[in-house]
């Protein structure tokens, strides 16, 4: 008689409920909306292109809508989070990122950073990298169960959505080639393009007291594009201009709020803007909630260099004298002045010098190119 295997079924996904929004009366920031469903539509790339020109260079920030994702979808995306940070920190550890090499891939623990003195963030995160050879690792058991799924959507905020941005950018710029842009962050290139689980645990208000109210410090993002999906938890501020005060971000059901990160503001030369934007304690009515957050950076691959960045050919950048002179775009080197610099590396050397501690005072100048760190 043959003998019958018999195999455990995997616990099924709970379905995930986001909290309800704050009642508080918060000064939410007023952001344009790109609606992807325009893009392939007659004369619906250049509308959407010079929708983005100007949120790009007035705020940093945009929302998207119809771009391809479910609310089911995105909600099952939580739900897997939520699965994670249940898990015995153990276990989470045992998966932790190789930070000192500014490198994201994987776990960065709670308490990483301090963001006062004697004082460490409430924040932990779960970064996920491209699912292409040369970034995997070992992972938690409950996203291998879940792991195609988790790829499929991994993909398409990056091939369809940032792709698709990309090429607005381009537009927007006026380059002769629609895909100047994306052959710098293809999908199967090697980069530190990442899907992130991140979770800020609920202080105490004495706690919150001690750092001002802050969760993670005034900064811009280190790579391209980040997406942030919907968050109930009111926390996000953005800053609009240097002088502005911090306004809330809302960011709806059926909405993600996109940032531009350093290097769309690098290759316009200062005229797009790498968003600034901090996390502080929600309003008083969520403020005993963890806040669960799911987002999406795109990152530069290696094959797109900080030269590369520094010689864009734009005809808007020429018209409105945001390019660089010749001189300045002539030699990009490393510090030993050998050879161009990926631009790989100022992601990661913004992570070598970010994971630890923030200082209002640090800049990253790295090649012709620098930046202020942390933001109050």
């Amino acid at each position: 008689m043959a003998t019958q295997t018999i195999t455990q079924a995997e616990p099924p996904l709970e379905k995930y409920v986001h909290l309800p929004e704050s009642q508080q009366p918060l000064d939410y920031v007023d952001l344009t909306t790109i609606d992807l469903s325009l893009y392939d539509t007659p004369g619906g790339k250049q509308k959407l292109a010079t929708q983005l020109k100007q949120a790009a260079h007035e705020v940093g920030f945009f929302y998207v809508t119809n771009f391809g994702l479910t609310q089911t979808q995105l909600n099952r995306q939580y739900a897997i989070g939520r699965d994670l940070y249940a898990l015995p920190i153990e276990e989470r550890l045992a998966h932790r990122a190789p930070l000192e090499e500014g490198n994201y891939n994987g776990y960065r623990p709670l308490g990483a950073v301090e963001i006062a003195p004697g004082m460490r963030d409430n924040v932990e995160m779960y970064n996920l990298f491209k699912f292409i050879p040369q970034t995997q690792r070992s992972q938690p058991d409950v996203l291998k169960r879940h792991w195609a799924e988790i790829e499929s959507v991994h993909r398409h905020i990056h091939e369809h959505m940032a792709h698709r941005l990309l090429r607005l950018l381009a537009i927007a710029l006026e380059l002769s080639d629609e895909d100047a842009l994306v052959r710098g962050h293809r999908y199967d290139a090697n980069c530190d393009s990442a899907l992130r689980y991140m979770m800020s645990r609920a202080r105490s208000a004495e706690e919150n007291a001690r750092c001002a109210g802050l969760y993670t410090r005034g900064h811009t993002d280190f790579g391209t594009l980040t997406f942030v999906f919907q968050q109930p938890v009111a926390a996000l501020q953005v800053k609009r201009a240097p002088e502005a005060e911090w306004q809330w971000l809302r960011i709806p059901e059926g909405h993600v709020a996109v940032n531009i990160a350093d290097m769309v503001e690098l290759m316009s030369n200062g005229y797009f803007k790498s968003g600034v934007h901090r996390v502080v304690a929600p309003p008083e009515d969520q403020a005993g909630s963890d806040r669960l957050g799911l987002l999406y950076f795109v990152r530069p691959s290696e094959e797109l260099s900080l030269r590369g960045l520094g010689a864009l050919d734009s005809p808007l950048l020429k018209r409105l004298g945001y390019c660089r002179d010749a001189g300045q775009e002539a030699v990009v080197t490393d510090d030993e002045g050998k050879a161009d610099i990926p631009a790989t590396e100022w992601v990661r050397a913004r992570v070598r010098k970010n994971w630890v501690r923030s200082d209002t005072k640090d800049v990253l100048s790295m090649g012709n190119f620098r930046t202020q760190l942390v933001y109050d």
